[in-house]
């Protein structure tokens, strides 16, 4: 036994050495530095091979105990310059000098079902730079993507948390949806709201119809490449960033207070030929009159803060990263019922099985949950509410009021009666703080969307390779809002309600559920080979996707608790006003797709695309659409007469012409409907076996120009894109019965445009500096609508061939009638003219001395003529700057809020504007007089029209790095960094609305974007 126990002693002990041996260590040191002898602080270090590895201090410097058994080689890389790997060669120190990557002509851009070099690539593509997004604070990717991308314009929607946020590629080609398609990780998607943006890794803009028409028919509108960030081989890493700010609303329009609204009031009395005594005189003299800015009352300090932490590292065989993210924005209206909350969870994995087989996953889970609120001047409108609700109504009730209750503290209806009689000349807006209040509608978004694939290398030198890729988008919907009733009794309302408060009344529960997937299987054969001077890329590939979405809802009301408890359905009315409802929908796409690239001694180079897409939206005479594609370049800079013109590094000319397609309609939309009312069959539409897809051809023409070795970098491109067949709602005669309109292929739409991108970057000293600007100008126009449907007439717009889609269409006001004769002389063919001095001017456009429908103009275009973008960047011994402008120019948008503040002739609150109101001939020409009866404010006129464009610094961060303290203090800390953000610092704009970037034609009160104040700390180990 005493011999066993020594044999297990020897055993581990020679173990124990053998593993000292193993790991015994040899130092290797040195300097890196850059092409000027600068050293690089920062630099990975790496061991190949292993785990092991070290950064450089502030002067370049580093010391790397080597493992002993593993690979005697050191990779140093470093972000702007090329990668070196230098064999130790048993040397015990190793200085590097790293080549700075001034253009990353060989970098390798995403295109999604393939990849391409930079420098062979012909078609109108642009890879973000993504060291100018770093900075950008904010949830929304396509928020950190605005201003970055010539020819793109991303618009928010509202400032609300949460909202939407629109993108489009070279304008509107359609009149319906005109979003981009996202590519994520090889996934298809409709919408990124749900990508954390610190997750990004590239992303590439598909302009053109030879870059976007490998993914066909729905390719139209452009297409977005997302890459999110993977695990690397080497040292791992872990990264914190944390960031916490406020945000304040600014450029709010002053208000009248309370004895300047009287007085208006008493003047627009006055001014109203009534017989009766002005009620208003009286009321000037009363003291119980408060003096409320609802502006004030309504906007609070909103709050946002962000968590993100990601780990990534690997080995040879396998890489991984796993990141995490919190993000929450309280908003600026009281009472916290605008808040947004978004969870993020992505894990990225790949595994290398074999040297030809590789295998990976992608995988990203989040939750999103928005607080609602009206936010475009919607109902019920608490942004418009506290506009036009007048300042001598308080906020809350007296105590002593017999209405009074602290579940209802809010002045409602009726506000001042006289014996007992409502008099109804202040109340005729809501209390937008009681509307906050009140706001109960809740709204939350859980999304799985991933991917799995594998990837095999065929052939003796991998030159064809075969991959699989099977991707999940899955979402699931809960949209509930309780409407609990509150206000004050008006007498209104169903017998059994009489009593309760003319807001929400009864009280409803709206509650709906919903979950839609979306499959998504490719397999594509990548083949590429370098023959001497020949160059040769081929790709086809087949994919699969499928569609199924379901919904469920049901509203009740006359609940008798109200407390959160009881929002059931089950807790509301069954007997009377109840509804439910549910319904389904699926459609699918079969592709076939090929790819081919040729280049010859890298300055001749040609690519063709291919794609056939069968669809089921449309009818069975034309399942499938068909979208080739081709482009070709010459590298100029590569020719021989070149070779003295040693400023120009790089010049290539590109030209391409394709075709995409849309599929973005309702399903089934070819299919004729019936329904069944008791016994008779009812026709409901007329169906349109013909449909087919709308079809856009796209022609483009660019330059890409390198100066002083790439420093200065110039793309300019030309683009003609016309879109035909697209999908109107036709309406038939009503002797074929009253039915709904049948979609039909009939209109066609033309856009074009020049785009210019420059930069500049200057690393050549300790003061690092980057200027990065882009300039995108557009021309929209209807080339053709239906002959039944000459024009298409909205609200405020009109649309009709030779004219920008949603062109604003109206009366063209001219000024103020002065006097009498005035009128008379330019109303000379209309009989006893009801106009008065001080009331509108318009145009006479046909000069028969009558201002009716047949004077109206066209009088703005919702179309910027250019968009454009600004980045600067400087760094400087651990402090950096970024700085983001962003625009657009010769842009017009109908301000609602304007009319309604302004020019409304109901006793509302109004701007101090209408103090230059005209009282008398000379005393105004814009503004017209004060009254009650129309003054011709209630037209859709030019008045209303503004420039809405707009120049806004949206981004300024200022940071420090403690990197090179962390180094010589050795604590196991690569970097800490602190910064503040701004965001919104301000905007240059003559636009008198509460925001010029709402997407919206018709401005009716938006939420506004605010100004935000952030401070963070980022901290990688």
């Amino acid at each position: 036994m005493k011999l066993k126990i020594n044999r297990v002693w020897l055993i581990l002990l020679i173990i124990a050495f053998s593993g000292q041996s193993l790991y015994a260590q040899t130092k290797v040191s040195g300097t890196v530095r850059d092409a000027s002898g600068i050293g690089l602080p920062g630099v990975s270090v790496i061991q190949e091979g292993t785990q092991n590895g070290t950064i450089t201090d502030q002067l370049g410097r580093y010391i790397l105990s080597l493992k002993e058994g593993a690979v005697q080689t050191l990779t140093f890389n470093y972000v702007g310059f090329l990668k070196q790997t230098i064999p130790v060669s048993g040397n015990s120190t190793v200085n590097v000098t790293l080549k700075e990557n001034n253009e990353s002509l060989n970098e390798v851009v995403v295109l999604g079902y393939t990849s391409q070099k930079k420098s062979n690539l012909t078609g109108a593509v642009t890879s973000v730079n993504m060291p100018d997004l770093e900075d950008r604070r904010v949830a929304d990717v396509a928020q950190v993507l605005q201003g970055q991308v010539a020819g793109v314009q991303i618009t928010q929607s509202t400032g609300a948390p949460g909202d939407p946020v629109s993108i489009l590629i070279r304008g509107q080609g359609t009149f319906g949806d005109n979003s981009p398609l996202f590519i994520v990780d090889g996934n298809p998607t409709q919408d990124i709201s749900f990508l954390n943006p610190a997750d990004m890794q590239s992303v590439t803009v598909l302009k053109d119809a030879s870059a976007a028409a490998i993914y066909g028919s729905r390719a139209s509108a452009g297409v977005i490449v997302i890459t999110t960030k993977m695990g690397s081989a080497g040292l791992s890493s872990l990264d914190v960033n944390y960031y916490n700010g406020i945000q304040k609303v600014t450029n709010l329009p002053k208000m009248l207070n309370t004895t300047q609204y009287m007085n208006k009031m008493e003047e627009s009395w006055n001014n109203s030929g009534r017989t009766t005594p002005n009620p208003y005189t009286p009321d000037k003299g009363r003291t119980d009159l408060a003096n409320t800015n609802w502006l004030d009352e309504l906007f609070e300090t909103g709050r946002s803060q962000n968590l993100q932490l990601s780990a990534i590292g690997g080995t040879e065989k396998i890489k991984y990263l796993i990141s995490g993210a919190y993000y929450a924005q309280d908003g600026i209206v009281v009472y916290k019922n605008d808040k947004y909350q978004r969870v993020n969870f992505r894990t990225n994995v790949i595994g290398n099985v074999s040297e030809r087989f590789t295998v990976g996953a992608n995988l990203q889970l989040s939750y999103a949950k928005q607080d609602k609120m009206s936010s475009k001047g919607d109902e019920p409108g608490v942004i418009r509410h506290a506009f036009i609700r007048p300042p001598v109504i308080p906020v809350f009730k007296d105590i002593n009021d017999p209405t009074y209750s602290v579940a209802d503290p809010f002045t409602d209806l009726p506000f001042y009666k006289a014996d007992g009689t409502y008099q109804s000349r202040y109340e005729y807006s809501s209390n937008p703080i009681a509307l906050a209040y009140f706001t109960n509608d809740k709204r939350s978004l859980f999304k799985t969307f991933g991917n799995v694939y594998a990837e095999y290398a065929l052939l003796k030198n991998k030159e064809l390779k075969f991959r699989t890729n099977v991707g999940l988008d899955l979402n699931f919907t809960h949209n509930k809002a309780f409407n609990d009733n509150f206000g004050d009794d008006d007498g209104g309302g169903a017998a059994e309600d009489k009593g309760l408060g003319r807001k929400n009344r009864p009280n409803s529960l709206n509650e709906d559920r919903g979950q839609e997937s979306t499959i998504t299987w490719n397999n594509t054969l990548n083949y590429g080979k370098t023959i001497q001077k020949h160059l040769f890329n081929a790709m086809v590939g087949s994919e699969y996707i499928k569609n199924y979405s379901s919904s469920i809802g049901a509203t009740r009301n006359r609940f008798d608790y109200t407390a959160p408890e009881f929002q059931f359905i089950d807790y509301g009315n069954s007997l009377t006003n109840v509804w439910n409802g549910g319904n389904g929908a699926e459609w699918t796409l079969f592709s076939l797709f090929g790819s081919a690239t040729y280049v010859y001694d890298s300055k001749y180079m040609i690519t063709a695309n291919f794609r056939a897409d069968a669809s089921s939206r449309f009818g069975p005479n034309n399942h499938w659409g068909y979208f080739p594609s081709v482009s070709a370049g010459w590298k100029i800079s590569k020719e021989a007469f070149m070779k003295e013109q040693r400023w120009i590094s790089d010049l290539k000319l590109r030209a391409s012409v394709g075709t995409l397609g849309n599929q973005n309609i309702g399903n089934y939309t070819y299919l004729t409907l019936y329904t069944k009312v008791g016994d008779e069959t009812k026709l409901l539409r007329y169906g349109n076996p013909d449909l087919k897809w709308e079809s856009t051809t796209q022609s483009n023409i660019g330059l890409d120009m390198g100066l002083i070795e790439n420093r200065i970098y110039l793309t300019v491109d030309y683009f003609n894109k016309k879109t035909d067949g697209i999908l109107l709602p036709l309406s038939l005669p009503k002797l074929v019965g009253d039915v709904q309109p049948t979609i039909v292929n009939a209109a066609e739409v033309k856009n074009s445009g020049l785009e210019v991108s420059l930069s500049y970057r200057n690393n050549d000293s300790a003061f690092k500096y980057g200027i990065n600007g882009n300039i995108g100008t557009l021309k929209n126009q209807v080339v053709k609508l239906h002959p039944n449907l000459p024009n298409m007439i909205g609200q405020v717009t009109k649309t009709e061939p030779g004219h920008p889609i949603n062109s604003l269409y109206g009366f063209v006001m001219e000024g103020i009638y002065q006097n009498q004769a005035e009128i008379t002389s330019h109303l000379s063919g209309t009989l006893n003219p009801a106009e008065l001095p001080g009331d509108i001017k318009f145009k006479d456009r046909n000069g028969d001395g009558i201002i009716n429908d047949l004077d109206r103009d066209y009088i703005g275009n919702p179309n910027p003529k250019f968009s454009y973008g600004l980045n600067l960047s400087a760094s400087y011994m651990g402090f950096d700057l970024s700085a983001l402008f962003q625009g657009v120019q010769g842009v017009d948008r109908y301000n609602d809020l304007k009319k309604i503040i302004d020019y409304d002739t109901r006793p509302f609150n109004h701007s101090v504007g209408v103090l230059g109101s005209w009282h008398g001939e000379g005393t105004s020409n814009s503004i017209p007089r004060s009254t009650f009866s129309d003054n011709g404010s209630s037209r859709t006129s030019s008045i209303f029209v503004e420039d809405a464009s707009y120049l806004r610094l949206k981004n300024l961060e200022l940071g420090y790095s403690f990197k090179s303290l962390l180094t010589k203090a050795k604590l196991g800390v690569q970097n800490v960094r602190v910064y503040v953000s701004a965001q919104n610092v301000f905007t240059l704009t003559d636009y008198t609305g509460l925001d010029p970037e709402s997407t919206d034609i018709i401005d009716m009160g938006t939420y506004p974007q605010s100004k935000a104040f952030l401070f963070g700390v980022n901290v990688k180990f």
